[in-house]
């Protein structure tokens, strides 16, 4: 087992350099099934759940091949159509495999996807916008099987803009018979990014970014290549990094930044903004805010596990408010053994700031709140250990890495 070790205390400053998006690439990847030809990716982060992804792609019988950070994915020569039940558990993102096997063979069989333990994510509106589309679901002995002999393009109002059901959609309706248009879609950049490599492969859709997207059916794809965006939460974790441990950090922009930039100016900040990186001076000591998780252009809640720790130092009382995520406060415990001060009503975390925190040994609880205990260690003082690091490479790039550039006395050890 591995864990990362922080001495804290040291300030950070420096430039850091932001992967590709996590979020965005999952589905991307996803979309290179349906073309049958080769799909050439730049920018690809190498972490946990890219390379299950592409695991994946190999045993339905893509050629892959990796060099850095630019992947060839040939789906030509898929010959299966089922998902490893081992593999799908791994990580919830696999469901949008579904949506691309759909859209190019009409069938699809795979079981309950895995990933963090943050509440209730049911794929019940990825089922039921499946059967809308002329699908056909069978459930046993915990597999769902989907087939039909045709996709046809239909009307659906989701109860909730998610983001792995509008994923879903528009993968399997790439090839759909006439139009498919999707009410109360999901606004995140990274369904854009999505957009905008399936339009490039010959797709015709449309309203990305707005809450309708419609998706005109196409009979065929060509080959692309194509270059990921930045990773959001990855450059907002790192600007919360340098507003805990105090000193300048400067990382690549990404216009998708506002909700966080306008909250760490909210708690003391000073933020400067040009074409090409936002650089962030960090304040003698932050100040407490309010904050309450939303879909975007909302406060994200992959930021919020990130935000509590930061402000376990903050003047003041804060207030976070989690609506979508019911069991995300989970890292509330760990940091309580290093001496923050919090308490949870409900969906609602109060956290009382102190002036300082003591090292201990912690766990990850998920993706975000193990990235969370690592930016407490930095504050902290003395060591910190950080176990059940797993979760924290699903999501992260060589996270203690770019720490440690910036100044951090960080190291991942493997036990």
């Amino acid at each position: 087992m591995a864990s990362i070790i922080i001495k804290g205390g040291n300030k950070l400053n420096g430039e850091v350099k932001i992967s590709g998006s996590k979020n965005a690439s999952l589905p991307i990847i996803a979309a290179s099934i349906l073309s049958g030809k080769k799909t050439t990716l730049f920018n690809v982060p190498d972490i946990h759940d890219t390379q299950v992804t592409l695991k994946i792609l190999r045993y339905l019988g893509c050629k892959v091949y990796k060099n850095h950070d630019r992947i060839e994915i040939n789906s030509k020569y898929i010959d299966k159509m089922e998902v490893p039940e081992s593999l799908m558990r791994e990580m919830r993102s696999t469901v949008i495999l579904a949506g691309a096997l759909l859209g190019r063979f009409r069938e699809v069989t795979f079981s309950y996807p895995g990933g963090c333990d943050i509440g209730a994510r049911p794929i019940d509106l990825h089922l039921k916008s499946f059967k809308k589309l002329g699908i056909n679901i069978a459930e046993e002995y915990g597999f769902i099987r989907c087939s039909c002999d045709k996709i046809v393009g239909a009307d659906i109002d989701l109860d909730f803009p998610s983001v792995g059901a509008t994923e879903n959609i528009i993968l399997a309706s790439v090839f759909a018979q006439g139009k498919t248009s999707i009410t109360n879609a999901a606004r995140e950049p990274e369904i854009v990014d999505l957009v905008n490599i399936l339009n490039k492969m010959g797709a015709r859709i449309s309203g990305e970014g707005t809450n309708v997207i419609e998706i005109e059916g196409v009979t065929k794809l060509h080959e692309v290549k194509y270059r990921v965006m930045p990773d959001r939460i990855e450059a907002g974790t790192f600007l919360c990094a340098g507003a805990m441990a105090g000193g300048k950090i400067t990382n690549a922009r990404t216009e998708q930044l506002i909700p966080i930039i306008s909250k760490l100016e909210e708690a003391g900040c000073q933020i400067e903004k040009d074409n090409t990186s936002v650089t962030l001076q960090a304040p003698k000591r932050l100040k407490a805010i309010e904050i309450k998780t939303m879909p975007y252009p909302g406060f994200p809640t992959d930021m919020q596990s990130i935000f509590g720790s930061m402000l376990s130092f903050a003047k003041g009382t804060s207030i976070i408010t989690e609506n979508i995520f019911e069991n995300r406060f989970k890292y509330l415990q760990e940091l309580k053994r290093m001496g923050a001060k919090s308490k949870q009503e409900g969906n609602v975390a109060i956290i009382t700031g102190v002036k300082m925190l003591t090292g201990a040994k912690v766990k990850s609880t998920d993706l975000r709140g193990g990235a969370a205990m690592v930016l407490a260690g930095l504050k902290a003082r003395g060591i910190t250990e950080v176990t059940n690091i797993e979760y924290i490479l699903r999501g992260y790039e060589g996270l203690e890495t770019k720490l440690r550039k910036l100044g951090a006395d960080i190291n991942l050890v493997q036990e």
